[in-house]
């Protein structure tokens, strides 16, 4: 999944492009460098940052959306936690709704069920505005697992297909460096969920932190958390880098695989 965003604030420089044309440009040489899906999203929702007003949202993203439904069938993601924009959206072709909130809207669950789409639902504690003031989990892990089962059942119940449904543990939203590091290392217990897990670590503060590097290059970091997560069950990894982490993707799926060839065939 290649991040495009429409937005002059996202955390990182590099994925920002606020103007239509360089969003549907940068959207699309992600894709010739190997993205599966595209992830649209009008809102920044980095630590701290503010709520941005739906329709200011939907202008952001509707523009870069329609333009690239005309030119490929790649599959589109849109970031977003509000309803009304998720309704638009997938009107205008948007096959995949990425709600950091996991249906904290009410409305979301009636509109993703009713187009047939697909959701990711993530775990976040409180909101971007605070996530990230002191958060604090009696077990992160099980805490996670807990609150995105709730989540699947009530996605399930208003009629969004079981098959449709992805979950994301949420790294760096709401948790400190130990808790995104037990995270990574315990997503088989995610995969009890019996969903696909999306993960995104791409150039996150805590790998500046891990790397003791202040600076904003941490794709080497990255790439050894997207291997990481994929050979702890991850199904998606959410990037910048593209065609690097499609390449860390590409060597650690046949690690994985021949693993479990070795699992099938021991007594």
């Amino acid at each position: 999944m290649g991040v495009v965003n429409v937005t002059a604030d996202s955390f990182y420089e590099g994925s920002r492009y606020p103007a239509v044309s360089d969003a549907v440009d940068a959207a699309l040489a992600l894709i010739e460098a190997g993205a599966d899906i595209i992830d649209i999203g009008g809102e920044s929702t980095r630590p701290g940052s503010e709520y941005v007003p739906a329709s200011m949202e939907l202008g952001r993203v509707q523009p870069v959306l329609e333009i690239l439904r005309g030119q490929t069938e790649v599959m589109i993601s849109v970031d977003t936690r509000k309803s009304w924009v998720a309704e638009r959206v997938l009107a205008l072709g948007a096959d995949v709704i990425n709600d950091i909130s996991a249906l904290d809207d009410e409305g979301m669950v009636d509109v993703v069920a009713r187009a047939s789409a697909g959701i990711v639902l993530m775990h976040m504690q409180g909101s971007p505005e605070t996530m990230q003031q002191a958060p604090a989990y009696r077990d992160v892990v099980g805490d996670v697992s807990s609150y995105l089962r709730s989540a699947v059942d009530l996605a399930e119940a208003g009629g969004v297909a079981r098959e449709s449904i992805l979950v994301d543990p949420g790294i760096g939203f709401g948790k400190t460096l130990e808790h995104n590091l037990q995270l990574l290392a315990n997503l088989e217990r995610l995969a009890e969920l019996g969903k696909p897990i999306l993960v995104g670590t791409s150039r996150k503060s805590f790998i500046g932190s891990l790397l003791e590097d202040s600076s904003k290059d941490r794709v080497f970091g990255t790439a050894g958390s997207v291997a990481a997560a994929i050979l702890n069950g991850a199904s998606v990894v959410r990037v910048h880098d593209v065609r690097e982490m499609a390449d860390v993707a590409c060597v650690t799926d046949a690690i994985r695989a021949a693993s479990r060839a070795r699992e099938e065939v021991s007594p």
